[in-house]
């Protein structure tokens, strides 16, 4: 549970809006949070950039921290990006250089102010964490350290398009919500009576923002901008890199902390996509309390021993039945000096004939040919958190739909941290295909839970630059890293490594149904075992979860999430319907609400990798009172469907007001396949 603070060092006053005029005469709002007193004695500024709308969007977990953070003595500012929530503008793509711009500009406006000391943080989650690291590589005046949540250092290897060079279903359904969120209206409470002019013209620009995204398929130009990982060099202020284990972006705060030179610690935890004192699955932490001791040490001078700690921090989760939600992950937490560590941690098994061995046992050749719709339980690429059904559950069925490897039961306890490899020697009867390996505990009882899994499509074996055909019938080579994971798996229990070369519903099936040979005894997993240190019994615990009063609202529609499974025998057709209902919230203070239903409907058939579809819909309603002609109706859809050749996208938004259409935009595009 999280602990509501209100007794706080100082008293903090809220202004808003706080507008940011930039040097093309944009104006950005801002809510900003800060000490009564900060006029007269200047406080350091902690910046967040979003485009998550800060008055009826991410106000809910706002209200919970900004004002934690402010009351320890900061100048909190969280920013609507262009184009976004109330400020001036469109918004036409996820961090473009303009965003990055602006940023710098925030900050340094911020830097300027009479309340700040000139000293600048940045913090945020996801998008937040993206763009914190981006500012940092563009060295704005008065930045001086930043705390990066749940983001990536690579937007083609690491976000909601690609995985492996595989395309993810999460990007269209991402482009279903940014659709949705493009099309809503600003405040006029806010901005006055150009509010139907600005939200016009959000309209008109609106587009399905897939067409770019499947427009780059290979890592081109496109990506590598904003992909902090090009040149770690360009970022040289402190960044606090955070992960968790339940989330998509765990990998990338394990490449910061290898890559990066200057100053930096990491942080992985059990949690999905929340803050790590506020979401699921706990235990939460101390986190708010955390981020003081950051920003105390590298915005105000004062030494209190935080970069004299391990550089990672990481949780390992215990084994647990597999279930499609977690409220809470048993384990402990450990620490690493440095990472990557500096010993060799590498435990090499064979893969032999339905084996893991040791030694390499040289034996038949094994056939890979999955079926279209393995996958199925393996959950969501994404993990939300709450009880939403995100997670895997019991894998024997998946491991039955390829080639598995076991060990004998675990003579002692494993414990691993880090990225497992597969090194794998195979041939295929066709030009393309891709591999997925799961890594799974085996419980005596024979309940298989997946521990980590990763993915490669093979046309991209040597890069992701370029795609390259295999040759039918003849040998290649891969590395396959999978998921970092942190996890202790108790003796007696069996490790197994399943392979596939379905994914479905989290990657897009590539056409056909190949098959893969491989011989026995040739292709190997590596594993990063973790021996004990004495160290890890001394790590002084976090302190409890904290937070700041949240946004005094009435609930009008509860939260509800489901994931069913249907399948039709008689065609073989299976349906995957997800449904995520936000609930809808009248927030107490402004008359706003917050009211969200997104609904993604997955179909397929075990034989047919083509026929693979998804109906993915996003709604969003509000109210802005007498201003409005009514209850203003925002919903998005995009259908997406595959030939051979061609990815097809129909996509269309439409928005009523009191009841009434207002404007409606369509279309429908052929998009030619690049290796996928």
């Amino acid at each position: 549970m999280t602990r509501t603070v209100t007794d706080l060092p100082h008293r903090v006053e809220t202004r808003d809006p706080v507008f940011i005029t930039l040097p093309d005469g944009t104006r950005l709002a801002a809510t900003l949070w800060l000490p009564v007193d900060a006029d007269i004695r200047p406080v350091p500024a902690v910046v967040e950039l979003l485009p998550y709308r800060r008055r009826d969007g991410t106000i809910f977990r706002d209200l919970r921290n900004q004002p934690y953070v402010a009351g320890h003595g900061y100048a909190c500012l969280r920013v609507d990006i262009r184009g976004s929530g109330d400020s001036d503008g469109v918004l036409e793509d996820e961090y473009l250089p303009l965003e990055q711009e602006d940023a710098c500009h925030v900050i340094e406006w911020a830097a300027a102010q009479p309340w700040c000391t000139g000293d600048v943080g940045m913090w945020g989650l996801s998008w937040g964490g993206f763009n914190g690291l981006q500012a940092a590589a563009r060295r704005p005046k008065g930045l001086r350290a930043v705390i990066s949540m749940y983001a990536s250092d690579d937007r083609y290897a690491d976000d909601v398009h690609f995985m492996g060079g595989s395309l993810l279903t999460e990007d269209p359904m991402w482009s279903a919500f940014i659709l949705a969120l493009n099309a809503m209206p600003p405040d006029p409470a806010i901005v006055g009576d150009a509010w139907r002019e600005m939200w016009q013209r959000r309209l008109d620009a609106n587009r399905c923002w897939s067409e770019t995204w499947l427009a780059h398929q290979r890592r081109d130009a496109y990506w590598k901008q904003g992909s902090v990982c090009e040149d770690y060099g360009a970022i040289d202020i402190p960044i606090y890199a955070v992960a968790g284990w339940d989330d998509s972006y765990s990998n990338a705060m394990f490449r910061l902390l290898a890559g990066l030179k200057g100053p930096r610690k990491g942080l992985v935890g059990p949690w999905s996509h929340a803050h790590p004192n506020a979401g699921s699955p706990g235990p939460l932490i101390g986190f708010l309390q955390e981020t003081i001791r950051w920003w105390d040490h590298w915005l105000k001078g004062i030494d209190n021993g935080i970069m004299d700690e391990p550089m990672l921090r990481a949780w390992i989760n215990d084994a647990k039945p597999p279930r499609a939600f977690y409220t809470e992950h048993p384990g402990q937490w450990v620490a690493e000096p440095c990472w990557p560590p500096r010993e060799d941690r590498d435990h090499v098994l064979h893969l032999n004939a339905g084996w893991l061995h040791e030694q390499p046992h040289p034996g038949p050749w094994m056939r890979l040919r999955s079926p279209a719709n393995a996958g199925r339980d393996c959950g969501r690429w994404g993990g939300y958190g709450g009880d939403a059904p995100d997670m895997a559950i019991d894998q024997r069925r998946e491991d039955g739909a390829g080639l598995s490897f076991d060990t004998a039961p675990l003579e002692r306890e494993m414990v691993l941290l880090g990225a497992p490899v597969v090194e794998l020697v195979a041939q295929s009867d066709a030009p393309h295909g891709t591999v997925t390996a799961r890594l799974c505990a085996v419980a005596p009882d024979g309940t298989s839970a997946l521990l980590t899994w990763g993915t490669l499509n093979l046309a991209f074996r040597d890069g992701f630059d370029a795609p390259r055909p295999l040759a039918p019938g003849r040998h290649f080579t891969v590395r396959l890293a999978l998921n970092e994971i942190g996890t202790r798996v108790p003796a007696g229990h069996r490790l197994r490594l399943s392979l596939a070369n379905q994914h479905w519903p989290i990657l897009w099936p590539q056409p056909g149904r190949p098959a893969l040979d491989m011989p026995a005894g040739v292709s190997r997993l590596r594993l990063p075992v973790r021996q004990r240190r004495a160290d890890d019994a001394r790590l002084v615990p976090f302190g409890p979860a904290e937070a700041t009063p949240g946004v005094p609202c009435t609930e009008e529609r509860p939260t509800r999430h489901t994931r069913r499974i249907t399948e039709d025998v008689a065609t073989g057709e299976q349906t995957i319907d997800m449904m995520t209902d936000f609930g809808r919230y009248r927030l107490s203070e402004t008359g706003l609400i917050s009211d969200n239903v997104a609904r993604d409907i997955f179909t397929i058939r075990a034989d047919d990798p083509q026929s693979a579809r998804l109906a993915s819909s996003y709604t969003i309603a509000c109210d802005l009172g007498t201003a409005a002609r009514g209850e203003i109706l925002i919903e998005a859809r995009i259908d997406m469907w595959a030939d051979a050749r061609h990815f097809h996208l129909d996509w269309q938004v439409e928005v009523q007001e009191g009841g009434e259409r207002l404007h409606i935009q369509a279309d429908r595009l052929a998009i030619p396949r690049d290796g996928m």
